[in-house]
């Protein structure tokens, strides 16, 4: 069975103000055509699907038409697990007519551990493979708060919570391997950040519960996973040194800082437990270009022009280090690409910061910070003492938590 593992795609976000709908309907199309020439089998989808929990209807288009594009395509079948970014809701709505179409969501941890585990079955309708989706699990889905526990109480039953919930799918899925055949593989599918995971600043990658256990061991995946995919970090790479353990991570770069790196996706091939799954990464191809120039003015125009000599269509980040203080370097640095392909998304002027707004961020705006910015902006404005940021920054992230988990409840 040839199967395929991609994950954060985070349809509908932006950059900096600016829609990339095309590009993300170059992807799709991309991406259902590497399931035909590959004549994969089975698509994985590791969660964060949409960028937001209400997505638009140009990104919920884009979605449906990808699914039911693989669903006329010789892809059996497809399995999506929802991300911290998703609604569990908006995902589960229509589970019931896309089973139909083989296609396989679960968007929230269910009651039962059973639901959460999938048998997919072969061209023959024997049963082929059996896959343990596991979606994000959310804090209050997996923990219950106690008046007076501490911060370690906390941690301590966030982690239980995890491993415990994981081992439950795994033996229901190991109960039914043993009713129908013992040589069945199992595949985990999951949805958070683990020890020692990379990410690269800028990325938008958000840590997923308060205090240390953002991280969480690999520890926590139980023994007899054939293969385990993985979602959230969008860096592609592997778990704790093992091939069969992976991110596949964003198939399109979420910022300029993740712009110099190649893009992929895992492809394996798996027939019975205990085979060796041997991944190949599928490099995506760039749909948008995107280039971070930094340096003093004449670097930043050398580059421009260089660029502009290509007919490069990128999109650009432009950060001033220079020595003079230029108040009108966007409208320089404009004047130098009229006429071209290019397009400058954002300019950050990092002398005028330094020497003329001192402490004032130049040309920031919220879409730059993220919430644990703001708030730490907030203590720096207050003068508020080293000794005291840990504790308030600790409960800031609770009640933060506990609103996001509020607009899920609300749904």
């Amino acid at each position: 069975m040839k199967i395929l593992h991609t994950s954060d795609w985070h349809l509908g976000r932006s950059l900096y103000g600016r829609r990339r709908y095309a590009e993300y309907k170059a992807l799709l199309d991309w991406l259902a055509e590497t399931i035909d020439s590959q004549a994969v089998d089975l698509l994985l989808v590791a969660g964060d699907i949409f960028d937001n929990s209400t997505p638009g209807n140009r990104s919920q288009t884009l979605y449906y038409r990808f699914l039911c594009r693989v669903a006329a395509s010789d892809c059996r079948h497809v399995v999506i697990i929802a991300g911290n970014h998703d609604s569990p809701s908006f995902l589960d709505a229509p589970a019931e007519i896309l089973k139909a179409l083989n296609v396989h969501v679960i968007g929230a941890m269910t009651d039962n551990p059973e639901d959460e585990v999938i048998v997919l079955d072969g061209p023959d309708g024997s049963a082929e493979l059996i896959v343990c989706a596991v979606p994000y699990l959310r804090d209050r889905d997996i923990r219950q708060s106690e008046a007076g526990e501490g911060i370690e109480d906390k941690e301590r039953k966030l982690i239980e919570g995890i491993r415990n919930h994981y081992a439950a799918v795994v033996s229901a899925a190991q109960y039914r391997r043993n009713t129908l055949r013992a040589d069945l593989p199992v595949i985990g599918m999951g949805h958070l950040f683990t020890a020692g995971g990379k990410i690269v600043d800028g990325d938008g990658v958000r840590e997923l519960y308060v205090g240390s256990l953002a991280h969480v061991s690999a520890g926590i995946f139980p023994a007899g996973l054939d293969y385990l995919a993985l979602g959230h970090l969008h860096v592609a790479q592997v778990v704790n040194h093992s091939e069969t353990m992976r991110y596949s991570g964003s198939p399109l770069s979420m910022g300029f800082s993740e712009s110099p790196r190649d893009k992929s996706i895992c492809l394996f091939d798996i027939s019975r437990a205990g085979d060796k799954a041997d991944v190949e990464l599928l490099r995506v191809p760039v749909f948008q270009g995107l280039e971070r120039i930094k340096g003093n003015r004449e670097a930043i125009v050398s580059r421009l022009i260089e660029l502009a000599a290509t007919d490069s269509k990128a999109w650009l980040e432009i950060i001033y280090e220079g020595e003079e203080v230029v108040s009108d370097l966007r409208a320089l640095l404009e004047k130098v690409i009229s006429g071209t392909k290019l397009e400058i998304l954002r300019v950050q002027n990092k002398r005028l910061i330094d020497q003329v707004l001192s402490r004032i961020e130049c040309e920031e705006n919220l879409d730059d910070l993220d919430v644990d910015d703001v708030f730490e902006r907030c203590l720096s404005a207050h003068d508020i003492a080293p000794a005291q940021r840990s504790t308030l920054i600790q409960a800031y992230r609770e009640v933060v938590q506990s609103l996001a988990e509020d607009d899920v409840r609300a749904e």
